[in-house]
């Protein structure tokens, strides 16, 4: 079913909304520019800021080609890739926190490195590359005490609590969280201004961060339209790969455990049970990010295999950029591993639904994507996708459990194609009028400029020492924990 496209965007491409407003130098650093959620906002947060005329340079500690949004790596934005050449991801798959931590320090001493230079060989600091208005951070807080010091205001987006998205199954790994989690809370709370992405991320903000006092604002995610308006071309490869004239449900997520992709196969399966005869005319495509260099990655690829199989379901993957195999017609559910933008913008065009997942998603961008492109979304009833999904209207809002999820399958594989449409129209109005990229630019470009045009509060001796404080006790846990 080929869903028709909405009206484009209004360009972006305009002076900064104050035209006695000087331009920003802005500095993103994020940890891993590869393909998810939190990247898909960086990228259009960095390149709505250059098109209001903002300079805007993206730090990370990896940036694979091979595995990255296509503004990262056609020259639309500038990337550079530091950190990453004295401490690997892991330390025999293991240490996973510690080893991000000590690469984003390492990235931020680059730039404040890069800052200092800067501004002893620049005469006019306003000109300076390397020196920066506001730096935005996100994911790690533990860099912003040492970005303090590049004397620029420091943004710091809070997808989630780190702290949150672990799990402590040994008592080592939990011995050595207690400092973790009291550093991410104390630095944290030195960024200049924080920012979450729901509603439900800054009530958990506030219950998991109970030393401060901030009250975050919420800037919603958004999409670019015009990314989602774009005819794709039928006759590549990639999209050849993909025909199938049979009525397909879609999951789009990274192979992680916690995304809980188990509940989409469970609930396919019962549907399939309870089809008869259409069952032949089915099929579930799980497509997200797939990187070899993540463990979880590869293990839950096979989970998901065998769990499917388990179910006598036909499966079959398809890789990154495989293009040279033909899809069994008889595959019921099909694998794929990190599909391009082309591949993901004609799945949604032809799916029948979206299935969201995740349990608590902190605001799950996938549901905002397929409301674009009318098509109706099922969804955990928590997290993110409350806000964003309206339960009956624009898909179903369901608990996590497979027959409730099957129930709604069944519902969206009768429905008529006028009512498909309608929902598939109330979920494009509902994107358009609240998650627009130009309305997430106009108003994370309002918070920058206040963030600029307000005055540093004046430190202290003491407040000048907190950052070596901090980092002596991070050197002394570290000196500890590698000693054991």
């Amino acid at each position: 079913m080929t869903r028709p496209a909405g009206p484009p965007s209004p360009a972006t491409k305009e002076a900064a909304s104050d035209p006695e407003q000087a331009p920003l130098r802005v500095a993103f650093l994020h940890p891993d520019l590869g393909i998810g959620g939190a990247e898909r906002l960086v990228v259009d947060a960095a390149v709505g800021l250059q098109n209001l005329g903002h300079k805007v340079v993206m730090f990370t500690s990896h940036h694979d080609p091979a595995h990255c949004f296509e503004e990262t790596r056609d020259g639309t934005l500038t990337v550079r890739v530091g950190g990453n050449t004295i401490v690997p991801r892991t330390i025999m798959g293991r240490f996973y926190i510690v080893c991000a931590i000590l690469r984003n320090l390492h990235l931020a001493w680059i730039i404040l490195m890069l800052s200092v230079n800067s501004a002893r060989n620049s005469k006019d600091s306003s000109n300076d590359e390397d020196q920066f208005d506001v730096i935005f951070v996100d994911q790690l807080s533990v860099s912003i005490p040492l970005l303090r010091w590049t004397g620029a205001k420091i943004f710091f987006y809070c997808h989630f609590p780190d702290k949150l998205l672990t799990k402590r199954e040994s008592f080592l790994k939990k011995l050595y969280r207690v400092p973790v989690d009291f550093i991410e809370e104390l630095t944290t709370g030195m960024a200049d201004t924080i920012v979450v992405n729901s509603k439900f991320t800054a009530n958990i903000f506030k219950e998991s961060f109970k030393m401060l006092r901030q009250v975050p604002e919420v800037l919603y995610p958004s999409i670019l339209f015009d990314k989602f308006d774009r005819t794709v071309d039928e006759t590549l490869p990639e999209i050849k790969v993909l025909e199938s004239h049979k009525i397909t449900f879609l999951s789009i997520n990274r192979y992680e455990r916690k995304k809980d992709i188990n509940l989409a196969v469970n609930a396919f399966a019962r549907l399939l049970k309870e089809s008869g005869s259409q069952s032949n005319n089915l099929r579930l495509v799980i497509a997200g990010g797939y990187d070899t260099r993540v463990p979880e990655n590869v293990e839950h690829h096979l989970e998901l295999v065998q769990l499917a199989e388990k179910h006598s379901l036909k499966t079959f993957t398809l890789t990154s950029g495989q293009t040279d195999t033909e899809v069994p017609a008889t595959t019921q559910v099909l694998f794929l591993q990190s599909i391009s933008d082309a591949q993901k913008l004609y799945l949604l065009q032809q799916t029948r639904a979206i299935l969201y997942t995740p349990t608590n998603e902190h605001f799950g961008i996938v549901p905002v994507e397929a409301m674009y492109m009318h098509c109706p979304v099922v969804a955990v009833n928590s997290g993110g996708p409350t806000e964003s999904v309206l339960d009956g209207i624009t898909g179903y809002l369901r608990a996590p459990e497979e027959k409730v999820w099957a129930d709604a399958l069944v519902t969206l594989t009768n429905k008529t194609e006028r009512e498909l449409k309608m929902m598939g129209q109330a979920g494009h109005d509902r994107v358009v009028s609240l998650f627009s990229l130009d309305a997430f630019v106009s108003q994370l470009n309002g918070i920058l400029m206040r963030l600029q045009n307000s005055s540093k509060e004046p430190q202290g001796p003491l407040d000048k020492l907190r950052p070596v404080i901090l980092f002596s006790v991070i050197a002394v846990f570290l000196s500890i924990l590698f000693y054991r």
